[in-house]
């Protein structure tokens, strides 16, 4: 026990052996609904739930154990929610890419992030776009979630001469889905640990009772990890063609480098471990772990995996070193036992805590200065056009586009960053790339 506390330091953080098991315990709770929610969105781009779970358990729980032993903060990571949406939305359903295609884009953007990490060009990149910009991606990519949630549960539709509707519960899926979402909710405003968790499995066993879902009559218990290796990375570039493919990449790559670096700076101050000017001791290992683990989550067919905010529940319980994520990503690994029964656990189940999740993300809304017009409007079509497009790709576009035409008119040139007029002339090729194949 003392070499262990001698490698996690803990004299120096100030805190014990027990402290940290509480902390990795809690972290995990507040975690594991994504071994479920992570399937139910992948299962839209035709990747068989079970053996996304089991994948999704195992990389979680390695990446998660590395990040403990390589870089010593209690962050645990896990399949990025928005993340996987862009794989079954905007890669699969939008781009018709097959889910190995998908994944193949999924490697290739966790490797030039972590190439960009290792010649320490990763913080040169996130400092380029503005703070309001980071901020409304994150809101847009919540507010794309939170309209899967209700969409999955079947309260929002096609409507009758208008693209959506909401639809009145008229089926047993429906009012599962309500009752889940007004549980999901009452647990987590009452503050109870691994509301979500909880929510999903009294949720399931209620579509159960109503005659939502069944036990398979090929039920299998034992893991599938069929999804391991299923990737492709030459053929989003075949599909798409070059400029297409390079930019859904790069608008995938800003997605992960503004999640990552929020969740990371946001639970390194909250453990005590920030400095003063609020930068990361230590953040290049931080990044190098979330990076391999970009490439990891495609590698293994379960999309991205990324640094969570939920160990911010483990802080509060008192983690202040990698032996949280130790624990927590240990009971990862036990968990890939429950990947059997993901197949059984209805989208009406999940849905609730995607609409509960895409709230939290919203509430970075109150940090964008919104009646500035200068960052209001570019924040505006971020976030709007993401989830009314299905397409996270061309919010992020419209906003930076925006921004920019606005220090333009303005002539306030000199505020954007040489790799601002980069990337946005790169995204105003790719909003016309239809016109420039057409002329090639």
């Amino acid at each position: 026990m003392d070499s262990i506390a001698t490698y996690f330091r803990f004299a120096e953080r100030r805190t014990d052996l027990g402290t940290e098991i509480r902390a990795g315990l809690t972290t995990f709770m507040v975690m594991a609904y994504i071994i479920f929610v992570n399937p139910s969105i992948l299962s839209n781009a035709g990747i068989d739930p079970a053996a996304a779970a089991a994948a999704t358990a195992l990389v979680a729980g390695i990446m998660t154990i590395a990040m403990g032993v390589f870089a010593n903060y209690p962050i645990a990571l896990a399949a990025g929610l928005g993340l996987n949406a862009i794989v079954a939305f905007t890669l699969v359903l939008g781009l018709g890419l097959t889910p190995a295609g998908a994944m193949g884009v999924i490697v290739i953007e966790g490797i030039v992030i972590t190439v960009l990490v290792l010649v320490g060009f990763r913080e040169a990149i996130m400092n380029a776009v503005p703070l309001a910009l980071k901020r409304a991606i994150g809101v847009g990519i919540g507010l794309f979630i939170l309209t899967i949630g209700f969409v999955n549960g079947g309260i929002v539709v096609q409507g009758d001469g208008t693209p959506i509707t909401i639809a009145f519960p008229n089926s047993p899926g429906a009012f599962v889905f309500l009752i889940g979402l007004l549980l999901t909710i009452a647990l987590y405003v009452l503050k109870v640990r691994a509301a979500l968790i909880i929510s999903i499995l009294a949720t399931t066993l209620i579509a159960f009772l109503a005659g939502v879902t069944s036990i398979p009559a090929n039920l299998v218990l034992t893991p599938s990890f069929s999804t391991l290796g299923a990737f492709d990375v030459t053929e989003v570039f075949a599909k798409v063609g070059l400029i297409t493919a390079v930019l859904t990449i790069f608008a995938i790559m800003l997605s992960d480098f503004f999640d990552t670096m929020g969740t990371v700076t946001g639970i390194a101050a909250e453990a005590g471990l920030a400095r003063e000017d609020g930068s990361v001791p230590g953040v290049g290992r931080v990044l190098l772990v979330d990076s391999v683990a970009a490439v990891a989550g495609g590698a293994a067919g379960i999309s991205s995996n990324t640094s969570y905010i939920e160990s911010a529940a483990g802080v509060a319980e008192g983690g202040r070193t990698g032996f949280a994520s130790v624990v927590t990503g240990v009971l990862f690994l036990l968990a890939i036992v429950l990947a059997p029964v993901a197949g059984m656990i209805p989208p009406q189940a999940t849905a609730p805590a995607l609409v509960l999740v895409g709230y939290l993300m919203f509430t970075l809304v109150r940090d964008i200065p919104v009646t500035d017009t200068d960052e209001g409007i570019p924040a505006l079509l971020t976030m709007l056009l993401m989830p009314l497009t299905y397409d996270i790709t061309v919010g992020i576009g419209a906003g930076f586009i925006s921004w920019v035409l606005i220090k333009v008119v303005r002539r306030r040139w000199d505020v954007v960053h040489p790799l601002m007029w980069v990337v946005t002339a790169a995204f105003v090729v790719f909003f016309l790339r239809d016109w420039i194949d057409a002329i090639i």
